[in-house]
């Protein structure tokens, strides 16, 4: 019987991390590589939902920064009709970030795999 509780409990961790780990649903992504291309796309909004720490000592010029926990109530400050390219750190909070602004009626959201932790200019 502790065998598989244990089993159980190791099963339901792999599912948490995957579904943080995963991009929202109908969210695509991008790499940092692909990142490149797009930043001088005028038809575009640039997020970066990092702390103003992280982003005051490492930014890319084309992202407006917008703390995770305070983007559902900036959402307004934001084009539902712009296709919207999401950056953190490492890829996390901007899936949990694609994932708020798709609920908040976004259609073309789209998450930067890897992050600032991957980005070379």
């Amino acid at each position: 019987m502790d065998t598989w509780l244990i089993i159980l409990i190791g099963a339901v961790i792999v599912f948490i991390g995957y579904r943080a780990m995963s991009p929202a649903k109908g969210v695509k992504s991008i790499s940092t590589d692909d990142l490149k291309s797009q930043l001088k796309s005028k038809d575009k909004q640039f997020i970066d939902v990092r702390t103003p720490g992280e982003f005051k000592a490492n930014r890319i010029k084309e992202f407006k920064n917008i703390p995770l926990n305070e983007l559902p109530g900036r959402v307004g400050e934001l084009d539902k009709n712009k296709e919207t390219i999401v950056i953190c750190q490492s890829g996390m909070r901007s899936s949990k970030a694609a994932s708020i602004l798709s609920k908040n009626g976004f259609e073309n959201v789209i998450n930067v795999r890897g992050g600032m932790g991957n980005y070379r200019p």
